[in-house]
């Protein structure tokens, strides 16, 4: 029979198990965050991109937090931003702001609390939104790749660091867009994806990534911006674009399994973003929306056919009861919402664990 002592202990634990995230005033637990992707991340290196035309530069985006545009695609934070607030990290700044601040010398060194590289518009593919100028997710690990090699980010402080990624809803949704000239089958389409995903992966760990989180699609095939397109259904999402991402996002899971087995020393996550908007869809009330189809911010069918911020848009009253921000994107609430199904979800959500337990090396 086990002592009275250790079943309160085994009570004890179980309590903290099972209760909510608090998030502590002590010392971060990890020392900084590395973002690569599309606009799910980017905090705004389009903008310090002079030749990028994918742009959040203007109003109303930023309006709900930051009170003016930081060249996020939404009204608020992202997802990164989110992740960053939980460990207790100031928020990243894009590579490209921080390049320009040391080249003009009002900034010595890059920080040490991580930085973002990612670009909205981009994919894992090079061609996707290439005439726009947007940085592809190589260009971004090049960006990185250069910083290590001239010792301007130290090696210790990368292999304690958090790695997201997250990438792959521009090249779908470029598949379907009619002047699309790939002659490549769905299957294969997703098969050259993965392939730049693997090198991806290879990529990060060589330059000392171990603490590794890569975020599946969403439904990609359900955002207001699907009116845009000539045999998309504005009544449903789109189910072929969804399908697609879906296998996409199986065959993704399977890489991420691997990685400890093959990348020694590294651990790795699958956020499976696509079930967590998917529940917001099915049970709005439940999370607070009235609206999971509509942009907040745009124009004309769902909102979709025109971009926020541009000449004749219209705006809702309450972006927090809308899941969508503009065409494209979320609105913060539904970042933040999905940020917290991360940080602390149960294995429906993320796997084999969440990232509070990546963040502080409780793999339980």
């Amino acid at each position: 029979m086990p002592s009275s002592s250790s079943s309160m202990d085994l009570l004890f634990a179980l309590i903290l198990l099972t209760s909510p995230v608090v998030l502590a005033k002590s010392p971060p637990s990890l020392p900084a965050i590395f973002t690569f992707g599309d606009s799910i991340f980017d905090a705004g290196n389009n903008h310090f991109n002079k030749n990028c035309t994918a742009q959040a530069d203007f109003p109303p985006y930023g309006s709900s937090f930051f009170h003016q545009p930081t060249g996020r695609f939404t009204n608020g934070r992202t997802v990164a931003d989110f992740i960053s607030q939980f460990i207790g990290l100031p928020l990243q700044k894009p590579f490209l702001e921080l390049q320009i601040q040391i080249l003009n010398r009002t900034l010595k060194q890059f920080p040490s609390n991580g930085i973002n590289f990612a670009s909205a518009g981009s994919g894992f593919l090079l061609d996707t939104n290439k005439d726009m100028g947007v940085t592809p997710i190589q260009s971004q690990l090049h960006q990185f790749q250069t910083l290590v090699e001239q010792n301007q980010i130290e090696k210790s402080i990368i292999q304690e660091s958090l790695f997201l990624l997250e990438s792959g809803s521009n090249d779908i949704f470029n598949y379907f867009l009619p002047f699309q000239t790939t002659r490549l089958s769905p299957d294969d389409y997703v098969d050259a994806m993965l392939t730049q995903v693997n090198k991806t992966i290879d990529q990060i760990y060589k330059l000392g990534a171990r603490r590794i989180a890569i975020f599946s699609l969403g439904p990609v095939g359900c955002v207001p911006a699907r009116a845009l397109l000539p045999n998309a259904p504005t009544n449903k999402c789109f189910g072929r674009m969804n399908a697609m991402a879906k296998k996409y996002n199986r065959r993704l899971e399977e890489i991420v399994n691997m990685i400890p087995t093959k990348y020694p020393g590294a651990i790795a996550v699958f956020g499976a973003v696509y079930g967590i908007t998917h529940r917001f869809q099915t049970y709005p009330a439940r999370y607070g929306f009235s609206d999971v189809s509509n942009a907040c911010c745009g124009g004309g069918t769902l909102g979709g056919l025109k971009q926020c911020g541009r000449e004749g848009y219209k705006i809702c009253n309450n972006p927090n009861e809308f899941m969508f921000w503009d065409f494209y994107h979320p609105t913060e609430r539904t970042y933040h919402l999905m940020s917290k199904a991360l940080w602390n979800g149960n294995k429906n959500k993320i796997r084999p664990f969440n990232l509070m337990a990546l963040a502080t090396n409780i793999t339980f």
